[in-house]
């Protein structure tokens, strides 16, 4: 049986374990297995597929995307450039274990924002500064949209909420919540920025899948600006991630 799993801590609420021991159900693919792996330190992962070798790859989510570099081998092209990595694969060569890393969260955000853009949607508003906003920065980067970063602190440059105004807001068609801020069960929660200045021109982008409309997007539609939650990026970066794994297998 290969086993693929998820890293991370807390582990509570999951859409990568459900969504593939369904696929596998749905697909009649009876040999592989997914499963949760809570691990309260980074440095408990080597010994669950040391000497394990059943265990082909990992997903890995909050907090662990950038420490779990230090145990992988080798990174792929965008996971070196993002710094983060959401993907993992293992093989075991002889008494070797080479794990390669890979970033798939900017296939999925790209794919799914792609379709979205209009030639007004020429600048991003990107909340938050963390891991997850990583890919994301990645991606504008690589479309050639320009983006401003708020983040709670001022470093670097970046923004802080309380420095947003009119003008601001006017200028970034595009905002991108990179946040946890709304997230289950904190449904009643949105990030602190002046909704008021949103217009039909602007695009309001969620990572957060759940709830399906958090209060950010909420808030967007009823300034009439078209939204979109993390939902299909999630599947998208999933379904890439299967690829990978099964390339390796």
């Amino acid at each position: 049986m290969i086993k693929l799993g998820l890293i991370g801590f807390p582990l509570g609420h999951s859409f990568s374990k459900n969504y593939y021991l369904s696929k596998f159900e749905n697909e009649n693919i009876t040999d592989v297995d997914y499963d949760l792996y809570s691990l309260e330190n980074i440095n408990q992962f080597p010994n669950l597929f040391l000497n394990d070798n059943r265990f082909k790859g990992f997903n890995v989510t909050i907090p662990y995307k950038q420490t779990v570099i230090d145990f992988i081998d080798d990174l792929s092209v965008e996971a070196k450039q993002i710094g983060a990595v959401n993907c993992i694969t293992i093989q075991h060569i002889g008494d070797k274990v080479l794990l390669k890393g890979y970033n798939t969260d900017a296939f999925g955000f790209e794919t799914s924002l792609v379709p979205l853009l209009t030639p007004q949607h020429d600048r991003a508003l990107v909340l938050g500064n963390g891991g997850a906003a990583k890919a994301v920065l990645y991606t504008f980067d690589k479309l050639g949209i320009p983006y401003t970063i708020v983040s709670r602190s001022k470093t670097n440059g970046n923004l802080t909420y309380e420095q947003l105004n009119r003008d601001i807001i006017s200028s970034h068609p595009i905002i991108v919540n990179c946040t946890p801020v709304g997230t289950a069960p904190n449904i009643e929660e949105a990030p602190q920025i002046p909704y008021e200045y949103i217009t039909n021109r602007h695009l309001l982008y969620d990572l957060i899948y759940n709830p399906a409309e958090t209060l950010f997007l909420k808030k967007g539609k009823l300034q009439s600006a078209i939204t979109k939650n993390g939902h299909d990026m999630l599947i998208l970066q999933a379904e890439k991630n299967w690829q990978i794994w099964k390339d390796n297998f």
